[in-house]
C-alpha cells in the first residue's frame, strides 16, 4: 500500500548554496547531511551509475522532504536553465503558502525570478504563480483561498 510522497529530489551542482537558500530562504530544517564515497557496490546498483560519489542533504518542509544531491562522479550535466516546463520529466514542485503576495516579495528579493506576479483566477479558490530557485528548477508557490474547498477537485478544472 502506498502511503503518499515523502520527498522530492534533485540534482545540484552547488549544494551548499542550494541548501542555504532553502533553509535561510525558504525556511526548510536541515535533518541529514552526507553522501558516499565512490566504490559502493549497493549505491551504484541503485542509482545506476558505475562508481558514483555524492554529497547529499534532506531537508524538512512541513510534512515532506527534499533531497539534493551533488555528484562528485560521475559530474552531472547542466540543464538549461530556462527549461520549459513542457517537457517532458520533472516540472515543478509546490509551496503552500500563508500570505503569496508576500512570499512573492520576499522570494523575488532573495533570488528567485518569476514568470508573472501572482494572479487572480476567477472564481478559484486558490492564487499561484511559478519561479525558479538559484539552480533554474521551477517552483510553484500557492496560496489555499478557501481551505474549505475541495481543492483537488477545483485544481484539476482551474488551468494555470
Amino acid at each position: 500500500m502506498i502511503r503518499g510522497i515523502h520527498h522530492v529530489a534533485i540534482s545540484t551542482p552547488n549544494l551548499e548554496r542550494i541548501v542555504a537558500f532553502y533553509r535561510d530562504i525558504i525556511g526548510a530544517e536541515v535533518v541529514y547531511e552526507g553522501g558516499w564515497e565512490k566504490g559502493s557496490e549497493v549505491i551504484d546498483g541503485i542509482v545506476g551509475l558505475k562508481d558514483s560519489h555524492a554529497k547529499q542533504a534532506m531537508l524538512k518542509m512541513g510534512n515532506a522532504y527534499l533531497e539534493f544531491f551533488e555528484y562528485v562522479n560521475p559530474p552531472g550535466e547542466p540543464i538549461d536553465p530556462q527549461y520549459g516546463v513542457n517537457n517532458h520529466g520533472y516540472t515543478h514542485f509546490c509551496l503552500d503558502v500563508k500570505d503569496i503576495d508576500q512570499e512573492y516579495e520576499r522570494l523575488c528579493q532573495n533570488g528567485m525570478t518569476f514568470n508573472c506576479p501572482p494572479p487572480n483566477f476567477e472564481g478559484s479558490p486558490i492564487r499561484a504563480t511559478y519561479g525558479r530557485d538559484p539552480d533554474g528548477n521551477v517552483v510553484e508557490i500557492q496560496q489555499i483561498m478557501d481551505v474549505s474547498h475541495d481543492f483537488a477537485l477545483e485544481q484539476t478544472k482551474t488551468s494555470f
